[in-house]
């Protein structure tokens, strides 16, 4: 049981993944993913509508390297190393991520295949990497979605 009662099985690299929460769910989850160890990552998508935005928001709000391509192979590569971000695991918050799904349905589906890759890169090694976009209908988006 975690500090706060409230164990969700966070620190389990097997069960990580890509999941849908509703408005409002992202502060409790920040709460339980610092109490299970992970490292917290926030990204703001509030306005985000296209791919060249997200991943300026998403480069920046994880501090990734100077001079990194920004393209899908690129964030891939970098959601994948994460070397300069050290943790036990990984917890990436997006707020607002219907703003995207709503402008931009390809690119979300890109995030969501990226993301859930490297979900399962990070599993091979035992490190938990989550991603936790919030959505107007909470659990639509999940690694499965992004295999349709």
């Amino acid at each position: 049981m975690s500090d706060s009662g409230f164990d969700m099985g966070l620190e389990d690299a097997g069960q990580a993944g890509v999941y849908g929460v509703g408005n409002g769910d992202l502060g409790g989850l920040a709460a339980a993913a610092r109490d299970a160890g992970l490292k917290v990552l926030r990204i703001d998508l509030e306005a985000c509508s296209d791919k060249r935005t997200l991943l300026m928001r998403i480069g920046t709000q994880l501090d990734f390297p100077a001079g990194w391509s920004r393209n899908w192979d690129a964030l891939s590569d970098a959601l994948r190393d994460l070397s300069w971000l050290p943790g036990n695991g990984y917890a990436l918050l997006f707020n607002d991520a219907e703003d995207l799904r709503q402008a931009s349905g390809g690119d979300f589906d890109t995030l969501l295949d990226v993301l859930s890759e490297a979900s399962a890169s990070w599993a091979e090694d035992n490190v938990p990497f989550w991603a936790f976009l919030e959505l107007a209908d909470g659990g639509a988006a999940s690694a499965e979605a992004a295999d349709d």
